[in-house]
């Protein structure tokens, strides 16, 4: 099978803190003025992706998988993850602020709900003037402290709080309370999963007027409560070239920023490679075939591609690889 660079179908996501920049900003076709994820990449059980572009049109992620395991994915990736596509690719868009919230790590994950952890980060595409993400505490929290917050209605007394702008990027380790704010909208990348714990949502209510589900008490146990400045990513910008960017056991982040061609040499990868487009255009080549990629897109390369070129003259991509 001739694994040409491969789009997704977006999978769109309607939420109460959803807005209109998915279709403004990023061009997704969408009649929601409430879409607030477009998941582009996933193997999340019920929201598997479908294969948009070219002669696999229409062929699911996990059929690919099936028949095409370690030429798509990579032998390393399989031995560990078997044929389960190991990370979720998203784009976000935060009209209103996020719920706080948290992801347990992989031992609690596997325990409670036989999935893996949330690991993830954040690069923040577009944001309004004044806008903030919640990452973390702003001092040493006690557990007795944090359950007294919550009581009393003064977490956000305990928060930290973090203004952004375009390129801002934030990786958010298992146990951290963070949320997204109004105004943001940042490409999203993390480990296969779907287990949030919530634990404050402004008291909004749904269409229907009923509260949100909160987690208080699975959360207790799954917090880390000391203040730790771990969580804004210093990465090179540097043009034409590879930027690490993250580096951790569940995935890999290289930022481009590129004013010409670029050829990377993919032949001792052991691993699939995404390209998210976060500014500009480009075209994206690999063995078997070429296809077009813009600001909002993602393609997936294939683990058995010896090589890519992605022609431009001006784009931002991450890379992401295992």
């Amino acid at each position: 099978m001739e694994l040409y660079p491969l789009k997704f179908k977006p999978i769109l996501k309607e939420r109460l803190w959803g807005g209109t920049k998915l279709k403004e900003v990023l061009g997704k076709a969408i009649e929601s003025d409430i879409t607030g994820e477009s998941w582009e990449l996933s193997g999340v059980e019920g929201d598997i992706s479908v294969v948009e572009n070219g002669p696999l049109a229409g062929i699911s992620l996990q059929d690919l998988m099936n028949e095409q395991g370690e030429e798509l994915l990579g032998k390393s990736v399989v031995e560990r993850f078997g044929y389960e596509f190991p990370i979720l690719i998203k784009f976000i868009d935060a009209k209103q602020d996020l719920s706080i919230q948290l992801h347990p790590n992989d031992e609690l994950a596997k325990q409670r709900h036989n999935s893996f952890g949330k690991t993830e980060m954040w690069y923040i595409m577009d944001a309004d003037p004044g806008a903030k993400l919640i990452v973390g505490f702003n001092k040493d929290v006690e557990k007795e402290e944090y359950v007294k917050s919550l009581e009393e209605g003064t977490l956000l007394d305990l928060l930290n709080y973090e203004e952004v702008g375009e390129g801002d990027t934030f990786f958010i380790n298992t146990g951290k309370i963070h949320a997204i704010g109004a105004g943001v909208l940042l490409a999203e990348i993390q480990q296969t999963s779907d287990i949030t714990y919530r634990v404050y949502d402004f008291d909004r209510k749904d269409r229907e007027g009923n509260l949100r589900e909160l987690h208080t008490c699975l959360a207790v146990d799954a917090i880390d409560y000391k203040k730790k400045d771990d969580f804004k990513v210093a990465y090179d910008t540097t043009s034409n070239r590879t930027n690490k960017m993250v580096d951790c056991p569940y995935f890999k982040t290289n930022f481009l920023g590129l004013s010409q061609p670029l050829k990377e040499d993919l032949s001792q990868r052991d691993s699939f490679t995404i390209y998210m487009c976060v500014g500009g255009k480009a075209t994206i080549k690999n063995d078997w075939g070429s296809t077009p990629i813009q600001k909002g897109e993602t393609v997936l390369i294939s683990a058995s591609s010896s090589k890519v070129e992605i022609e431009t003259q001006k784009a931002k991509l991450l890379e992401v690889t295992i």
